[in-house]
């Protein structure tokens, strides 16, 4: 089956650390960057690749860098948990590595990246700086782990997707209160 990128998380970054799916559960988790392919796939649905640039295993690598980066931190942000030292500490790299490849754009002002790999690691940078984190969530589905920012009115989303983890969970309420009404 082709994969087709899910943009659900409300940011690159948080897309970018979705490209592993049922991440709480071993057993099925899925690294969709183990195919250069999904790399390609992931860069073009989200807007990064346009010059179609080729994907290369380093730009795959690094990207997987960031990725791991990125979740160390917000998984912990996403459940209200501090982040390690070490974590920190890595985000940090990460930031000051992008800071000094990016160059100015003068029209609409704001940093830019050469290459896609720098791109989506200023996105990581972007996240961190210009959203409400404490908007930040980890799906309520047990096995998913997938983060998103949480922009409902309430602050009450539940799900990375109702249409999937959401109805996931629905469906098995309903079936276990009609085998509890049965016996």
């Amino acid at each position: 089956m082709t994969y087709r990128p899910e943009l659900i998380g409300g940011h690159l970054a948080l897309d970018l650390v979705n490209t592993v799916a049922w991440r709480l559960d071993p057993g099925r988790t899925v690294d969709r960057f183990a195919d250069l392919s999904n790399v390609e796939r992931w860069l073009a649905a989200a807007g990064v690749n346009t010059d179609r640039v080729v994907v290369t295993p380093r730009l795959r690598d690094d990207l997987m860098a960031a990725r791991g980066i990125a979740y160390d931190v917000l998984a912990c942000l996403a459940v209200g948990d501090r982040p390690g030292r070490v974590a920190i500490d890595a985000l940090h790299g990460l930031v000051a590595a992008v800071v000094r490849s990016a160059s100015i754009e003068m029209s609409p002002f704001g940093w830019r990246a050469d290459d896609p790999a720098d791109a989506v690691r200023l996105a990581v940078w972007r996240l961190f700086e210009d959203e409400d984190l404490g908007r930040l969530r980890r799906c309520g589905d047990d096995g998913c782990g997938w983060l998103f920012l949480d922009r409902s009115k309430n602050g009450s989303r539940r799900w990375c997707s109702s249409a999937d983890c959401g109805n996931r969970a629905r469906a098995r309420r309903h079936y276990e209160r009609v085998r509890g009404a049965t016996t």
